[in-house]
C-alpha cells in the first residue's frame, strides 16, 4: 500500500485506517494479507467485484467491509 503522505482516513470492518491518497480497494485487501483468498468486498455499502478492486480508488471517509469465507464442518 502507498505511504500515507497525503493521508485519508477510511474504515475497514469498523476500524479506522490511515492510507495514502489514491489507495485502491485492492491495495487495502493486499495489505491485510487477503489477496487470493475467497472474500467479498463492499465499499460504501456497494459490493465491488474482485475484477474491479484495482480500479476502485478510495476517498476520505470510505467504509469497507471485507468478509472472508471460512470452511469447516
Amino acid at each position: 500500500m502507498p505511504t500515507a503522505s497525503a493521508g485519508l482516513t477510511i474504515t475497514v470492518n469498523g476500524d479506522s485506517l490511515l492510507v495514502a491518497a489514491g489507495t485502491t480497494a485492492l491495495e487495502v485487501v493486499e495489505s491485510l494479507g487477503l489477496a487470493g483468498r475467497p472474500i467479498a468486498v463492499e465499499v460504501n455499502e456497494a459490493v465491488v467485484p474482485r475484477a474491479r478492486l484495482a480500479g476502485c480508488r478510495l476517498e476520505d471517509g470510505a467504509r469497507l467491509e471485507i468478509v472472508t469465507l471460512v470452511g469447516g464442518g
